[in-house]
Order: C-alpha cells, then sequence, then structure tokens
C-alpha cells in the first residue's frame, strides 16, 4: 500500500441523510460494492461487526470495518467516505449520544485495513480535520485534503 491515503472519488458521498446507524454503515459499504471494492456480503459483515464493537470512534467519525469472516468478500482495498452534516446517533445507549458526521467505510486486503484504521483515527484525532471533512463542499476537495495523510 502506498504512503498515503489513496482516495477514489466515486468513493465519496457528499451530503448525506441517515436516519439510523445501520443506514450510514450500509451506505459506505454500498459505495464499495458499486465500485467493484468488494462483493455484497462484506456489508453485512461490516453491519455485524457494529453489534459487535462499536465502530464509533469518537471526534464525530465512525469507521466500519467487515468481521473477519466477511474478509473473502474483499476484492481491493478501499475508503469510502460518507458525509452525514446532520449527523447521526451511533450510541446503543439513549442516555449517551454518539454523533457521527463522517463515516469512512474500510476494505483492506489481508492486514492493510489495520494501516488503514490507523492513519484515519490519527487524522480525525484533530477535531479541526473532522470539521474540514464534514464542512467539504466537494470530493477534490476531502481528495486533497487526505492525499497528506502519511
Amino acid at each position: 500500500m502506498s504512503s498515503s491515503l489513496n482516495i477514489d472519488e466515486n468513493l465519496i458521498l457528499l451530503d448525506q441523510h441517515a436516519a439510523t446507524k445501520e443506514q450510514a454503515i450500509r451506505m459506505a459499504g454500498d459505495l464499495l460494492v458499486k465500485n467493484d471494492y468488494v462483493e455484497a456480503p462484506y456489508v453485512d459483515s461490516m453491519l455485524e461487526r457494529n453489534k459487535d464493537v462499536s465502530v464509533y470512534m469518537g471526534n464525530f467519525i465512525a469507521i466500519p470495518h467487515g468481521t473477519e469472516d466477511g474478509k473473502q468478500y474483499i476484492k481491493k482495498t478501499g475508503i469510502s467516505i460518507v458525509q452525514l452534516p446532520f449527523g447521526v446517533d451511533f450510541s446503543d445507549d439513549s442516555s449517551v449520544e454518539k454523533v457521527v458526521t463522517v463515516v469512512f467505510g474500510i476494505a483492506g486486503l489481508n492486514d492493510e485495513h489495520l494501516e488503514l484504521l490507523q492513519k484515519i483515527a490519527i487524522f480525525c484525532s484533530d477535531l479541526n480535520n473532522v470539521v474540514k471533512l464534514a464542512d467539504a463542499q466537494s470530493k477534490k476537495e476531502i481528495v486533497e485534503m487526505l492525499k497528506g495523510v502519511e
């Protein structure tokens, strides 16, 4: 894998609305399916993973990725990005809110997803970066922002 994040503009959805976290995860997964990064069952494994361990990472981001079983459906490594300006709650507990405004769907061949998770987590640990991603007006802007992420 290259040293920086290579984001395909076809894997970005701007200004989306999701009523539930499942819907948000499915949107990220469907982008990966539509662009031939994964087979359709991978999306179910992303939903399954979130049931086991929340994919909510704090700082308004979620990073859904498949389970161990789901790996067989990955064709190539890729990251999808769904921008949700109004946010969607990723909490399982109604007394706690875990609002997400940017969802990164990850499919990583071999163990590449670990490297991707780490890079995204580091970039998004700076809340200003998350705000910029959530406010981006174009796919190109998002690609440029993530290009420099090592």
